[in-house]
């Protein structure tokens, strides 16, 4: 997200994002995201006049639509698409990371979702972006020739367990549960796919 492109204000829902998913809400200060953000620490109250709840929120929907987006350039890179590829995909971005950067970071909605649980706003945001995030999943599958009636349930199925094998990840430091899980849920993906008549 260059600066030269975005304003501050998209700048500073970018950097909560990226705060939040190594700190956590409760540790991401808006001051912290002001100066990860180069933003004018004054320009908070402009850009967020409902606070830091209104920014978590905001990082939160963009995390989502983030991730939804990021379907299209997976399956871009798959050779022959497939449900079991494209989940293997997305977990090797996650692997990569680790990798190459530690287990400092997770995903930004799962960390708003375990840290604000009881703010209504934060968990309908959390779910919008779970949503958000769903429906390019579903439709890729269907694209891949699963049917409609399964490709929703399985795209929560894929979801959940890339987000269980980070938690994993990370608390083992370690990314064998992000190559398990790849590994195991491939064929039930895979078999989901009704062939042409």
């Amino acid at each position: 997200m260059a600066e030269s492109r975005h304003g501050p204000r998209e700048r500073m829902v970018f950097s909560a994002a990226q705060l939040i998913r190594r700190q956590g809400v409760g540790a991401t200060g808006m001051r912290d995201v002001a100066a990860h953000a180069g933003a004018p620490r004054g320009s908070l109250q402009h850009y967020f006049p409902g606070g830091k709840e209104q920014l978590v929120n905001e990082a939160v929907g963009w995390a989502g639509r983030y991730a939804g987006k990021r379907m299209a350039r997976f399956l871009a890179g798959l050779d022959r698409p497939t449900p079991s590829g494209l989940f293997a995909a997305m977990a090797a971005q996650w692997t990569r990371e680790y990798e190459a950067d530690g287990f400092e970071a997770g995903c930004p909605v799962a960390a708003a979702t375990v840290d604000c649980a009881a703010a209504d706003s934060t968990r309908e945001a959390a779910a919008a972006a779970f949503a958000a995030w769903r429906g390019p999943v579903a439709e890729a599958l269907t694209g891949m020739g699963v049917p409609a009636d399964r490709a929703d349930p399985l795209a929560t199925l894929m979801i959940s367990a890339l987000e269980g094998a980070i938690l994993m990840a990370r608390a083992e430091q370690d990314v064998r549960p992000l190559r398990t899980v790849t590994g195991e849920l491939g064929p039930l993906l895979d078999a989901a796919v009704v062939p042409p008549a």
